[in-house]
């Protein structure tokens, strides 16, 4: 079953929880970069439409060979005009998004949450006291760490293309098939201004581990009704609007229409 697939509310897979927070942020076109049973996530996005987003897929035929470089590097023709990327088992309440779309206008922004330790698998990152990332990576020494991405970032005016031409130039280096898409915004933090925004005290998760799927189903189960994070509920998709891979971290791109 692809991660993606995974039901974390009743019934409603980790997927749709996503597609309905984006919805629910006037988010109206989505791309889901798709690899491991990408028939099935196919075929449930077919059966199960979310109102006010278009939902297409785009086949990363190397899922099993490569990490999510290469499947951000197949979305690069969808990357035109202003665009959000996102980690497919990253999941957070509207107002982390809504946090992202109003920060100040920047290349690329990214997300960032504090804590008081991290440990080798967070993707942590250095910045400056005024918020400019000066570096992204799990093997940041924990001197220099100010917080961790938690994998949704937003790209406007010559970020996109810079991050474009920086997919495209590692993967004709030949190292960008086993990288994450991150190691290219450490690059683009020595070419352009990369800014962040902090998300801390609002509610994310990321399902890397059975134990994180218990805790995003405690999570939510513990949710009132009408209250629910993640956009849950048909009434959350109010506006007007993994790569499925067995073993990678999956991501999406997100075309944002202003």
């Amino acid at each position: 079953m692809p991660k993606c697939l995974l039901p974390i509310d009743g019934d409603r897979p980790a997927l749709e929880v996503q597609l309905r927070a984006l919805a629910a942020c006037g988010v109206t076109e989505a791309r889901v970069a798709i690899g491991f049973h990408a028939e099935k996530v196919e075929a449930f996005l077919a059966a199960n439409p979310v109102p006010n987003i278009n939902v297409e897929t785009i086949y990363n035929p190397f899922f099993d060979s490569s990490d999510n470089l290469v499947s951000a590097w197949l979305t690069r023709p969808e990357m035109h005009g202003d665009f959000l990327l996102m980690n497919g088992d990253t999941l957070f309440e509207p107002a982390v998004l809504q946090r992202l779309l109003s920060a100040r206008m920047a290349p690329v922004t990214l997300v960032i949450n504090a804590k008081e330790e991290y440990d080798s698998d967070d993707m942590k990152v250095s910045m400056s006291a005024d918020g400019r990332l000066r570096a992204v990576s799990k093997k940041l020494s924990t001197d220099v760490v100010n917080g961790e991405s938690i994998g949704l970032m937003r790209f406007t005016g010559q970020g996109v293309e810079a991050f474009r031409s920086a997919l495209d130039r590692n993967v004709r280096a030949g190292r960008g098939i086993k990288a994450f898409y991150l190691s290219v915004i450490d690059e683009l933090t020595r070419e352009i201004p990369v800014e962040t925004v902090s998300m801390t005290g609002l509610w994310w998760r990321e399902m890397d581990s059975p134990e994180d799927l218990v805790n995003v189903r405690a999570d939510l189960a513990k949710a009132p009704k009408d209250d629910r994070v993640v956009g849950l509920g048909d009434s959350a998709a109010r506006s007007d609007s993994r790569d499925s891979s067995r073993r990678k971290k999956p991501h999406w791109a997100k075309r944002l229409r202003r």
